[in-house]
């Protein structure tokens, strides 16, 4: 901002007795330290509202105070322009007067940038002034189905889920069925052997692959932290999707306060759908910060997380974006860590992701089993993954992009449902990388079987969409990813479909223990047929051994024994399987929901002060 407007601003908040002028001069030093303006240091820090600070401007730059609110704009003014241009550079052309555009605006210390391409397109202009509030909810008013239409359609055709054919899966997946049933009715034994022996295939390497992760995951040890602090840090917006939240909103808004992270560069978007009176309620009744902010998203022809985020990104204020989900408690110094990681790292590097945990470990056996899950994966296979250079699909939550990139990707697919690892393939196909960081976002572990399997099948199911989109063009995938992380791809999406869908051939091997003949025993050599159990055996051993050095490096090494029950969990997946299997020829785009704030521990409130782990007691009583 000029040293005008910062003077005037900071001068005129004293004179008006709403701040010291000690204060005053605090804002001006931080906004020159932080790169940002004085105007938002006032509103985050000092709690100066938006229309005091326009009102100031607008008399220092002897402009009017317009809200486009109560004076409608000229639509084809802002179709002109476009309507996340407006959202996005803070102006909006309004009405035409005396031979002039005025041109709203709620920065008229950037309004610069922008004069020489509004006046080609509108010819001589005129600067007001408005709130971002007001101009938001304009933009919002008169060009929701434009943003609406481009939250549906940001990613390519090409990359995009959205064309996807349930009729031919449906029809496929019938031919399919009725092949496998025909086979096993004129030839059991060949028709199981054929089967059994993809299982086998897919759980060789998918052992390897494993094995190879918990043997880096045991010999390697955490990268010091990063000792060189950027000079200015960035703003981040953290985009937080809610949607029917009601026991989790107390606990977030608490979570999220607990962030160490200047107030003026950090933009929590609260993202919620225009029909979830449940969560808009919820937060009607309460007072959020300056710093954090509500974005409503209209109603559309699908109603997913990703279309939800490609809406709020457009409104977004950082040059990172990160997400986190309703029930997160991410650690207080995390945006800290992610600001520092992008700095020392080259711009090749896209995207960080964070460490998943759970805070609810010890309620019950199955968020027991979903925590020792989530080690293995985060602190074992991920960074495996990462350290044998293949695509690294992400997690839903405590990632963080830089905007430049994830917009020239055209931000998430908004029709796929597992979008996370969507993106993940997409960002090693225009030759970006992910890397992890030592940073830990707690979560809610999914504590009830049919929630679970619901929840799984949603994630399955988004698995074998993204494998097919990226499939249509073998030869272009191999071009994009290269041969090691293209035979990576197919390990990790298909590899991990099969062994979910096939699970219960691999568990005739369990047979063996109990003095049954196994149905592979009489078809192929006995050398043959010892090896393969010994494969099955040997693949346990490797599923947990990650599982123990995972909860070790969680600082959880109580939940060791219960890694030995694994194999009543996993059940789950297979049926979870089924049923994403089903729901791809059904309602492919269908995100069906997880209850949040169900299994909160008693007295829980913050990341800051985490529940303590249970008295040793308690741990070995189960």
């Amino acid at each position: 901002m000029p040293r005008g407007y910062n003077h005037c601003l900071s001068d005129e908040v004293v004179a008006r007795g709403l701040i010291q002028p000690a204060d005053a001069q605090t804002a001006r030093r931080n906004a020159t330290q932080q790169g940002v303006r004085v105007a938002d240091v006032l509103c985050r820090e000092h709690h100066i509202s938006d229309y005091t600070i326009a009102d100031i401007l607008a008399e220092a730059a002897q402009s009017q105070l317009i809200n486009p609110l109560d004076h409608p704009p000229d639509r084809s003014l802002m179709n002109a322009y476009g309507m996340a241009n407006c959202v996005r550079h803070g102006v909006l052309p309004w009405r035409r007067i005396g031979g002039a555009t005025v041109v709203l605006t709620h920065r008229p210390d950037h309004f610069a940038r922008h004069h020489a391409a509004l006046t080609q397109l509108f010819g001589p202009i005129r600067m007001a002034i408005t709130t971002e509030e007001q101009l938001h909810r304009c933009v919002q008013k008169h060009g929701d189905p434009v943003l609406v239409a481009r939250a549906e359609n940001k990613v390519a055709d090409v990359e995009s889920c959205r064309n996807w054919d349930a009729g031919v899966v449906l029809w496929l997946g019938l031919c399919a069925a009725i092949l496998v049933l025909a086979a096993f009715m004129i030839a059991p034994g060949i028709a199981f052997a054929v089967l059994a022996g993809w299982a086998i295939i897919t759980l060789f390497f998918n052992t390897i692959l494993k094995a190879a992760a918990a043997y880096i995951g045991w010999r390697d040890t955490p990268a010091p932290a990063h000792s060189v602090t950027p000079a200015r840090l960035p703003v981040i917006t953290v985009l937080v999707p809610l949607y029917n939240e009601t026991a989790i909103a107390e606990h977030l808004l608490t979570r999220l306060k607990a962030l160490q992270y200047p107030r003026a560069l950090l933009d929590i978007c609260l993202v919620l759908e225009a029909d979830d009176t449940t969560t808009r309620d919820t937060l009607g009744r309460t007072i959020l910060p300056t710093w954090m902010r509500a974005i409503v998203v209209p109603k559309g022809t699908i109603k997913t997380k990703p279309r939800a985020l490609n809406y709020a990104l457009d409104f977004a204020r950082g040059s990172i974006i990160g997400i986190w989900d309703a029930e997160d408690a991410p650690a207080p110094d995390q945006l800290h860590v992610v600001a520092q990681s992008f700095a020392n790292m080259g711009p090749e590097v896209a995207c960080l992701q964070g460490t998943l945990d759970y805070y609810n470990a010890s309620t019950n056996w199955l968020t027991r089993c979903f925590t020792i899950e989530y080690a293995s994966w985060f602190r074992v296979i991920l960074p495996g993954l990462s350290k044998l250079g293949l695509v690294v699909p992400l997690g839903g939550t405590t990632l963080f992009f830089r905007r430049d990139i994830l917009e020239e990707l055209g931000g998430w697919d908004a029709h796929n449902v597992t979008e996370d690892a969507d993106l993940g393939v997409r960002l090693a196909r225009h030759g970006y990388r992910t890397e992890l960081i030592q940073t830990v976002t707690e979560e809610e572990a999914n504590g009830r079987a049919w929630p679970w399997v619901k929840q799984r099948s949603r994630w399955l199911k988004g698995y074998a969409i993204t494998y097919g989109v990226h499939m249509r063009n073998p030869a272009r995938l191999w071009r994009d990813l290269g041969a090691w992380r293209f035979f990576g791809l197919q390990l990790l999406f298909l590899g991990t479909l099969s062994q979910f869908v096939l699970a219960p051939v691999l568990w005739t091997f369990w047979l063996l223990p109990f003095g049954f003949d196994h149905p592979l025993s009489a078809l192929v050599m006995p050398w043959v047929f010892w090896a393969l159990a010994g494969l099955f055996v040997t693949s346990e051993i490797v599923g947990f051994a990650a599982a123990m050095i995972g909860v070790r490096k969680a600082g959880k090494p109580w939940l060791i024994k219960w890694a030995l029950t694994l194999q009543f969990y996993f059940p789950l997946g297979a049926l979870a399987a089924y049923k994403g299997l089903w729901e791809l020829a059904r309602k492919p785009f269908y995100w069906d929901k997880t209850a949040h704030g169900v299994l909160l521990p008693k007295g829980w409130r913050t990341a800051s002060t985490p529940p303590p782990r249970p008295p040793l007691r308690q741990v070995s009583g189960g």
